[in-house]
């Protein structure tokens, strides 16, 4: 059975997560298992659409979108910002594995669809692939199964996102 973790994020706003935050790579580029399972453990990948909801004669993107519960923000490449025909809103300072920091643009809105979810959002412009970080997968209630390798919608609420506003 899967235990439930609750991690808390900015100012004590419990954010469901299933088990473990997953590791990002391993240096002897083997497979990583679970020394209480034996399980393989992997990155979650999951199919998202992106669209620009000040354009609305362009086209919706259907991307495929690394979820980390592990990373904050919605980030994504380039040409995915060119596409959507994203404003450039200002400029975020951000600290990479390394340690080291560099300014990234960040452009908006975003809105992504999941399933039943919908939500806005902001976006670093970095790196080549989407990532969907913590904060816009706690605005749609969405959670990780990492057993099943999946991104789902909160099993607790399936017909309606829900959220904590006290």
């Amino acid at each position: 059975m899967v235990d439930l973790v609750i991690s808390w994020w900015l100012n004590f706003i419990p954010i469901y997560v299933i088990y473990y935050q997953e590791p990002r790579s391993c240096k002897s580029g083997k497979s990583l298992t679970s020394e209480k399972t034996g399980n393989k453990m992997g990155l979650v990948n999951a199919k998202v659409i992106l669209k620009n909801p000040r354009e609305r004669e362009l086209q919706a993107l259907e991307v495929e979108a690394l979820a980390d519960s592990g990373a904050v923000h919605l980030c994504i490449p380039e040409h995915i910002k060119i596409q959507l025909k994203l404003e450039e809103i200002d400029k975020k300072e951000v600290t990479l594995a390394d340690g080291s920091r560099k300014p990234v643009p960040y452009v908006g809105p975003i809105e992504i669809r999941f399933k039943n979810r919908v939500g806005f959002a902001g976006a670093l412009v970095f790196g080549d692939q989407v990532l969907l970080g913590a904060i816009p997968m706690e605005d749609m209630d969405l959670v990780i199964l990492p057993e099943k390798r999946l991104l789902d919608i909160n099993p607790d609420s399936p017909n309606i996102a829900s959220t904590i506003v006290k």
